[in-house]
């Protein structure tokens, strides 16, 4: 798509094929894989706040540190299911769900 100075504009889909490859290669796989867990972080943390909890009081209810919370709220890749239901259920009082796309 060109602007009305010529210019070349891309999609953020074009950028990522040619910075990180396309979909289907290793490095893009493993972008969109660190993008979803940041995003599950993002929601944990989200989530948290709309409740007004600390990560304190959230690490107490689940019996995790308030480190660990932190953790799991800045890059959301290295947390399990079973945590994550802890975490959605018991703490925050909410239900987990999860979709595939194929």
């Amino acid at each position: 798509m060109k602007t009305k100075n010529n210019k070349d504009i891309s999609t953020w889909t074009e950028i990522k094929d040619r910075v990180y490859g396309e979909k289907g290669t290793e490095r893009r796989d493993n972008l969109e894989r660190d993008a979803e867990s940041f995003k599950i972080g993002l929601l944990l943390k989200r989530a948290r706040e709309s409740q007004h909890m600390t990560q304190e009081e959230l690490g107490k209810l689940i019996d995790k540190k308030r480190t660990y919370i932190s953790r799991v709220e800045n890059d959301g890749s290295n947390i399990t299911l079973s945590t994550l239901y802890d975490i959605v259920e018991k703490g925050l009082g909410g239900k987990v769900r999860i979709s595939i796309d194929i």
